[in-house]
């Protein structure tokens, strides 16, 4: 049986905030016992076409968080998201709490800090964030124990976040239906994936998983939540016994069909900086456009 580093026998109150611009599902976890809780994968919304920058979406889980007479006491990335702003900065400003993201997000610094020729300014070492989780690192949101489960193949640095018997899995896993997530991007392996995903499905059976995305396949309602089991028996890319070369294949053959998302270039950008929008020479907010750089 396989032993776990917290206790997971308590029910945290997890509240879903669903974006519809760019499909992404962000949440509260509250502990139930205290006021204290986390926010996962936060949405600052954007109108790229306009260069326009606005804060609905965070606005809504600050105000939800100020009603539940919350304490946030962390703000967590599960990774750096190519498909939507993190709204990290703007609500660690107004409720408080850290900012904390895989120790592995040096490598996607590293790397896209060269396709976006940042300077020496731009520091590689993380400490944009205020906390840099390694593999099986434990913390505590009021009385619930939580621990980071590192989790690499989509990027490098993603990580589920296991607090009480609800596990964030960011783009880990989709719903069964959806299967899982691209490992093309840049640092990306379709093995690591599958090994990482095996983690995750080795939690306990009835482990509530919580899915930082879903698209709604064959026209059903968005849906974020599902289990363990769920997943083993059902999902459509690993469950019902598929096997890592049967994963590797399909994914690589997948993943050479799909298009870059849309907001991949503003994303990254932002999100390697804990959701700060970078400057130009003169202190102005400035996105770059790297053309054929990725």
């Amino acid at each position: 049986m396989t032993s776990y580093p917290v206790d997971m026998d308590t029910t945290p109150l997890v509240e879903a905030f669903f974006d519809e611009t760019t499909n992404t599902i962000s949440y509260i976890a509250k502990d139930p016992t205290s006021g204290a809780c986390a926010i996962i994968d936060s949405v600052m919304d954007i109108d790229y076409a306009a260069g326009r920058i606005t804060s609905g979406h965070a606005d809504t889980m600050i105000a939800r968080v100020t009603e539940m007479g919350g304490t946030l006491e962390w703000i967590i990335e599960t990774h750096v998201h190519a498909d939507h702003l993190s709204a990290a900065p703007y609500i660690q400003q107004r409720l408080g709490g850290k900012i904390g993201v895989g120790s592995k997000i040096m490598m996607v610094q590293d790397t896209f800090g060269k396709v976006f020729n940042e300077g020496t300014e731009f520091q590689r070492d993380g400490s944009q964030f205020d906390a840099l989780f390694e593999d099986g690192d434990i913390y505590r949101v009021g009385n619930m124990q939580g621990f980071a489960m590192a989790t690499p193949g989509h990027t490098p640095a993603c990580m589920v976040h296991v607090i009480g018997n609800a596990a964030f899995v960011g783009d880990t896993l989709f719903m069964p239906d959806g299967g899982s997530a691209r490992a093309d991007f840049p640092g990306g392996d379709a093995g690591e994936l599958f090994d990482s995903i095996q983690k995750v499905l080795a939690l306990p059976d009835d482990m509530r998983l919580f899915m930082c995305h879903d698209y709604g396949p064959g026209g059903r309602d968005i849906a974020w939540e599902t289990t363990v089991s769920d997943e083993k028996a059902h999902n459509i890319h690993v469950g019902g016994g598929k096997t890592k070369r049967q994963f590797i294949k399909f994914r690589t053959e997948r993943d050479a069909q799909l298009d870059m998302p849309k907001l991949i270039i503003p994303s990254l950008q932002v999100n390697m900086r804990a959701g700060e929008v970078p400057t130009d020479a003169d202190g102005n907010p400035m996105l770059k456009v790297p053309i054929n750089a990725l």
